[in-house]
């Protein structure tokens, strides 16, 4: 298997694949979906709400918000030593909001909420909770713990996660230039230069194939196919995690299934 990094930043990554299969890749799709591990808080303690929204539904709010998590000091609630429903601070940490609008109305922002760790924060501090009018008043504990995706869509490091085969495009010769092909095209894959269709950004293409539907010749001047053991693996973070550490999790994470299913398949043969 071949791995080349196409772009990479704080929050995305996108990877080109080749000498992989399906099941493989997608697969990989699944782990950083379900089972990459990242803070998300889990339970609230309204102290007092005088807001409009109900307490359910301010908990639900500060559960969506992507917190930074530290996957090296923090275990999963049910691997932790304390083995307790409340937790301890090697599986939990404590986060405190106490906000009130004295002058008139007013937003509270994520920014707002005062962990007692401070490598455990909101990714962003721009991320609205809840509006309070004049002389209302929110105040309330909340307790983040680290869960999988597989048991809530707050779990999830990423916000995207695709693949797709690497596309081929052949143009023949026989072509008229008509350049219907490059109009249609909703990524503008394909570009007219002079009297000649070209590809412009051949990663680019959804393999929709838009462009051999609108051909008037037949068969048609262009050609769109893929290759069956090449991909394009995109991944974007919510900012819980560097897209890099989520991608290395999971295939530890892979490992380690395969690891255990090869031991339960050998159990059986005895």
């Amino acid at each position: 298997m071949e791995i080349k990094v196409l772009e990479k930043n704080d929050m995305s990554m996108r990877l080109l694949i080749r000498g992989a299969d399906v099941p493989f890749v997608n697969a990989l799709r699944r782990i950083i979906l379900a089972e990459v591990p990242c803070m998300a808080i889990d339970e609230v303690v309204i102290l007092e709400n005088s807001s409009v929204l109900q307490d359910e539904i301010v908990a639900h709010r500060l559960g969506l918000i992507p917190l930074k998590t530290d996957l090296d000091s923090y275990n999963l609630p049910e691997e932790c030593p304390c083995k307790s429903e409340f937790g301890c601070n090697l599986c939990r940490v404590s986060l405190t909001l106490d906000a009130e609008a004295k002058e008139g109305t007013r937003t509270v922002y994520s920014g707002e909420l005062t962990s007692e760790n401070p490598d455990i924060t909101p990714v962003s501090h721009k991320i609205p909770i809840v509006k309070l009018a004049k002389g209302q008043y929110l105040k309330l504990e909340a307790y983040a713990r680290l869960g999988k995706g597989k048991n809530h869509a707050k779990w999830q490091p990423v916000s995207m996660c695709i693949y797709k085969y690497f596309p081929q495009i052949k143009i023949s010769k026989q072509c008229d230039e008509c350049g219907k092909c490059v109009e249609i095209c909703p990524k503008k894959v394909l570009i007219k230069t002079g009297d000649k269709i070209e590809i412009r950004d051949l990663m680019a293409c959804t393999l929709c194939q838009d462009c051999v539907d609108v051909c008037a010749m037949n068969p048609p001047a262009i050609e769109v196919n893929w290759k069956e053991d090449t991909f394009i693996f995109s991944m974007e973070s919510t900012g819980v995690l560097p897209p890099e550490r989520i991608m290395n999790k999971a295939v530890k994470i892979l490992n380690e299934q395969l690891k255990e299913f090869i031991s339960q398949v050998k159990v059986k043969k005895k």
